[in-house]
């Protein structure tokens, strides 16, 4: 029986979800939890891979089990095993075919910046204190939505097969004295979100132009784009897939695919 997996994390004491030899990571702290409480060897899958240090407020992961289980029994045994970094929100049974990576539409990140310092955002938040043009920002942020080629953006030596991305939205927002940068698309290269604002960041200091976004994406050099910021402000927010509903609104569960559960 393959279930699906919601669950959310702070990201800074792992070296990102993926299993990695010699470092703590948030996928084999799940997998070594569901499978001590199930008897069995257990592997999951994630939506999507998180670097570093990243947060996740929305995850999907799934797995396969011979066990019969009780999907509400078992989210409250996985709570009370993991550390308090990681919560389990839901699991639930879907279709064999059911794949957490490869049926997800569209996946949203935010990114945040406080102007002064604060001890309370130590770890949450990118301590930025330099003045921005956030109009010249979203202005640049625009050009982003009609480029399919995002190699420009992208971790070097990233083995995929295409950097094409269609994204569909891409802001930033004032939140008193801080920022709040969201985007979303079908999907993400390695690095791709914190290169994005590292770029965009550069056209609020007016060290580039709005128009030079364009031509960064145009050479797909990576060297040409701006820094990648730190890892601490940037969160994993929403996962979409055609059938998976959100929370607040699930439905009894159902096994099939083609319908919500």
């Amino acid at each position: 029986m393959r279930y699906f997996i919601e669950l959310s994390y702070y990201g800074k004491a792992y070296h990102g979800w993926q299993k990695q030899p010699n470092a703590g990571t948030v996928q084999e702290t799940i997998e070594k939890a569901l499978s001590l409480l199930l008897q069995e060897q257990v592997s999951i899958t994630g939506a999507g891979r998180t670097d570093t240090g990243v947060h996740a407020r929305q995850m999907f992961a799934h797995f396969d089990t011979q066990t019969e289980i009780s999907a509400g029994i078992l989210v409250h045994k996985l709570n009370s095993l993991l550390p308090g970094d990681i919560a389990i929100y839901r699991i639930f049974p879907v279709e064999e075919n059911a794949h957490a990576r490869f049926d997800a539409t569209s996946r949203s990140y935010e990114y945040r910046i406080n102007s002064f310092k604060d001890p309370f955002l130590t770890g949450l938040s990118f301590y930025y204190r330099y003045p921005l043009d956030v109009k010249k920002m979203n202005s640049a942020a625009k050009i982003l939505l009609g480029h399919k080629d995002f190699q420009c953006f992208s971790k070097s030596k990233t083995d995929v097969r295409t950097y094409f991305c269609t994204i569909e939205n891409a802001e930033w927002k004032r939140m008193g004295d801080n920022l709040l940068f969201t985007i979303t698309a079908d999907r993400f290269l390695r690095n791709m979100v914190r290169a994005v604002v590292g770029t965009l960041l550069e056209v609020g200091q007016g060290k580039l132009q709005e128009e030079n976004v364009k031509k960064i994406l145009e050479s797909k050099n990576r060297s040409e784009a701006g820094v990648s910021v730190p890892a601490h402000g940037l969160y994993l927010t929403k996962i979409q897939y055609p059938y998976i509903t959100d929370r607040e609104n699930q439905k009894p569960y159902n096994t099939s695919k083609s319908k919500t559960p």
